[in-house]
């Protein structure tokens, strides 16, 4: 298939049929090796002309905090009409593109009581092992996230399943929840049942007659909230699967709806594109301090922060986390940063936002479901069956991935188009399942950084 030079700055070539890098010329000790047009590190020898650059030749230049400045390098982009799509309005002028029936739990104690639950009425559970045993932020971080599971559009009815001992028992759970639809979430406390399956399932079944009389409207794809993501990256997928997202991504938005961009550790070195997107000071200072926090959260853990290229990535072709990052943002386009949010926070502004959050991918997917994210565009080089609650699309870098797993791969970025993603975005919005949902593939992680009791 030939080599690819991605940037005219570049001094190294990507092999399209393995992902790997070759430099373009020779390159001395110390010199940097540029990639998309910025160093993605420096040689740690002499490189031939045509020779292999790697892990053996190449090391990361990222170190720990640092200090940025406000240069905002933007266009506004004329506003497009959008096309429409077909979606459940929710009362209160949200959109849902499933109506499913969702059973949260409150504590991990009772996953396997959910589970049997889901699976004699056709819903769908989300175990954790969170709930108890909690303190401070991860107590916290916990009830954001299911508050953010429980009220999601795409869900048309829910069921939350509390134990009765837990730290976030149902009332205290409710007063996070704060407003919310009393006709789609029910609530049920098995301590206090005789049969708490029998009772269970006797609300499911009401929630789903309920629901039975909810029907798809023609709305605008404005309402649209969008989730990017990549997982098992290769050294191709900054030249196919992530640059289509970000021209999707584009588009949705000069359609008035929203993309939402996470994985803080792989914004690492391609922080200051982001930082000059942003579309005021305010936006830039926020941006400024999730990626310090971040950086700081490694620190304070005596990691390093460029300690993220996994095995699969490496074999793949990508050697630091520079150029894993470089690669990485390409999903959010080139479209101004409107808000930042931080982990378990629910969007609020149409745009692309950047959402505070590990690059683990059940915790990322977790984390844009309850973001409020309607669907998520998956990115992967290696390949991966994981499913978000929501519908997960998975867009290869390869065409031999998109071969080898059709049973995962939803899309083939090595021969699509972005006009062929977004009619499949709208397809899928429409009600067409996604191979994650086919598979029954719907997981959820939650973030922990402290203390267990």
């Amino acid at each position: 298939m030939g080599y690819y030079v991605i940037n005219e700055r570049d001094n190294i070539k990507v092999n399209l049929e393995n992902g790997h890098k070759y430099a373009l010329r020779d390159i001395k000790i110390g010199e940097a090796i540029i990639k998309y047009g910025f160093p993605i590190g420096v040689a740690t020898e002499d490189i031939d002309e045509n020779e292999h650059v790697h892990s053996h030749n190449l090391r990361t230049l990222l170190s720990g905090l640092k200090s940025y400045t406000y240069n905002p390098r933007f266009e506004k982009v004329e506003p497009k009409s959008p096309i429409m799509i077909e979606a459940f309005v929710r009362d209160n002028g949200e959109i849902g593109i499933r109506n499913d029936i969702w059973i949260i739990n409150t504590v991990g104690c009772i996953n396997k009581t959910a589970e049997r639950i889901a699976s004699l009425t056709n819903a769908f559970a989300f175990p954790h092992p969170y709930g108890c045993s909690q303190l401070g932020e991860d107590y916290t971080t916990t009830q954001k996230i299911l508050c953010g599971l429980i009220k999601h559009p795409n869900a048309g009815g829910v069921l939350v399943l509390g134990l009765g001992c837990e730290n976030n028992n149902i009332p205290e759970l409710k007063k996070v929840i704060g407003e919310y639809d009393e006709k789609r979430v029910r609530f049920l406390n098995i301590q206090d049942c005789e049969d708490e399956i029998a009772d269970a399932i006797k609300i499911v079944d009401e929630l789903k007659a309920f629901c039975e009389n909810d029907l798809r409207k023609q709305v605008p794809i404005s309402k649209l909230k969008l989730g990017l993501k990549c997982g098992g990256s290769d050294g191709l997928s900054g030249i196919t699967a992530n640059p289509l997202c970000g021209k999707v991504s584009d588009k949705l938005i000069s359609m008035g709806g929203t993309a939402v961009l996470t994985e803080v550790p792989e914004m690492f070195g391609a922080e200051q594109l982001l930082m000059n997107r942003c579309e005021n000071e305010t936006v830039f200072n926020k941006t400024v301090e999730l990626i310090n926090n971040y950086k700081q959260y490694f620190i304070n853990h005596n990691e390093p922060v460029s300690e993220n290229p996994s095995p699969g990535n490496k074999e793949g072709g990508i050697t630091t986390l520079e150029e894993k990052s470089l690669g990485c943002v390409q999903k959010g386009g080139t479209a101004i940063v409107v808000d930042v949010l931080d982990y378990g926070d629910i969007l609020s502004k149409s745009g692309l936002n950047l959402l505070n959050g590990p690059g683990n991918d059940m915790v990322a997917v977790t984390n844009l479901t309850a973001a409020g994210c309607h669907l998520i565009l998956f990115t992967t080089g290696r390949g991966t069956p994981l499913g978000a609650p929501v519908p997960t699309l998975k867009i290869a870098t390869n065409s031999n991935l998109a071969n080898k797993k059709p049973h995962w791969i939803d899309f083939d970025a090595q021969t699509g188009s972005v006009e062929d993603l977004l009619s499949l975005i709208v397809e899928t919005s429409n009600g067409k399942q996604s191979k994650n949902e086919l598979n029954s593939y719907r997981e959820i992680a939650i973030f922990k950084d402290g203390v267990t009791l």
